[in-house]
């Protein structure tokens, strides 16, 4: 790792907000695709009884 000196603390600060961020991003996704899969699931089970 490069030496950052007095910097090292912004720096990593940044690459920690940063990391949690994407990891917040990535959940949210995962969460909303699990819903949005189960939601087209009760419409296609709708759309058989009706169809």
């Amino acid at each position: 790792m490069p030496e950052l000196g007095k910097y090292a603390e912004t720096v990593l600060s940044a690459y920690a907000v940063s990391i949690l961020l994407i990891l917040g991003l990535v959940l949210i996704s995962l969460i909303r695709a699990r819903h949005i899969k189960r939601r087209l699931q009760e419409v296609e089970t709708k759309a058989k009884k009706h169809g």
